[in-house]
């Protein structure tokens, strides 16, 4: 059995970004998918179980943790 690739780094993050991974852009750990095609399906008002579907190596609770994650940021910045 194939161990199981790590959702998020120890400081819980569920992105990253490593120069030698797609040119350092940013990651979901443990996949090559770039953060930016969620955004991109989201915006495209596809649903995040689409999203999931067409990258499979991403996993439910990162593409979650990541929005809300997203979202928090975003609010701090206007608050």
């Amino acid at each position: 059995m194939e161990p199981q690739r790590p959702a998020a780094l120890p400081d819980g993050s569920v992105i990253h970004s490593d120069p030698e991974i797609l040119g350092g852009t940013p990651v979901f750990v443990g996949t090559r998918v770039p953060v930016q095609a969620l955004v991109d399906h989201l915006h495209g008002e596809y649903a995040l179980e689409e999203f999931l579907d067409n990258f499979p190596s991403v996993r439910r609770e990162q593409a979650v943790i990541f929005i809300e994650q997203a979202a928090r940021a975003l609010l701090d910045k206007v608050a």
